[in-house]
């Protein structure tokens, strides 16, 4: 049986379980498709202000199924890039929702479910929690993104190290990278990461999803362009309910109600 994309809505936030922990929630085409529908599904649900993308168990994503990827080799070549393709799909997903994405990393993420760790606007990690983009162990390059989110976030040496000799790191090593927000006790990643989302939930919706997307393409922007993208997201929000009642709040010296 391949793995599986289980949901479960607790308050604001959505929970996404890669769930197949014999094989440490390898990834599959079905946990691809569902995560591309969930997401599109919740996209404009103003209820929800935040998705957790965990594993099911002690682990976070080994990442691709060896078994299925060995017995692909022989398959023709389109069919291999479709296949990579819709890993991609659900990568770009995540990174267009227009809500916070959190992983709740515990045991290891490796491969491409270190990538799609990356993909994730926050991270929250345990303090016994791995990370390794393993990919050069079987012969392979990284997909789902994982040069791309490094190469945005360290300097070239260490991400081209990170890749090239892929040996776990902990999770406080990454913390010191930036590539972590937060090491918490084992056990503890998901509860961490709904104490997050719950914080996120009392922010402006519309405000978070405009943060978001200016940060999406800051850097592959001049600044010109990037004050008129903030100039635009700025008009756009003052206008908005949420922020009268922000500014209500303000003057009321109390705690806004955001919608």
């Amino acid at each position: 049986m391949p793995s599986e994309l289980l949901t479960e809505r607790r308050d604001r936030a959505l929970i996404l379980t890669i769930s197949d922990p014999a094989t440490r929630n390898t990834l599959s085409p079905q946990v691809y498709a569902a995560g591309v529908e969930v997401l599109s599904a919740f996209d404009s649900d103003p209820a929800l202000r935040c998705v957790i993308l965990r594993g099911d168990g002690a682990h976070f994503c080994a990442g691709g199924d060896l078994n299925r990827l060995a017995a692909s080799r022989e398959a023709p070549i389109d069919t291999v890039r479709a296949n990579i393709d819709r890993f991609h799909t659900f990568v770009q997903a995540i990174r267009e929702f227009p809500k916070p994405v959190i992983a709740a990393v515990e045991g290891h993420a490796a491969g491409g479910g270190c990538s799609l760790a990356l993909a994730c606007d926050l991270i929250v990690a345990a303090e016994s929690a791995r990370f390794t983009m393993s990919y050069g162990r079987a012969g392979f390059s990284p997909d789902g993104g994982g040069t791309w989110h490094l190469a945005q976030a360290l300097p070239r040496a260490l991400a081209l190290q990170l890749m090239w000799l892929p040996e776990p790191m902990t999770a406080q090593r990454w913390h010191a990278l930036g590539l972590v927000n937060a090491v918490v006790s084992d056990g503890q990643a998901l509860a961490e990461a709904l104490a997050w989302a719950e914080r996120l939930s009392q922010t402006a919706s519309n405000a978070v999803a405009s943060v978001k997307a200016l940060v999406e393409h800051a850097r592959s922007r001049t600044l010109r362009e990037q004050l008129d993208a903030e100039r635009d997201q700025f008009a756009a929000n003052l206008q908005h309910d949420n922020a009268a009642e922000g500014l209500r709040a303000f003057f009321d010296k109390r705690k806004p109600r955001f919608s």
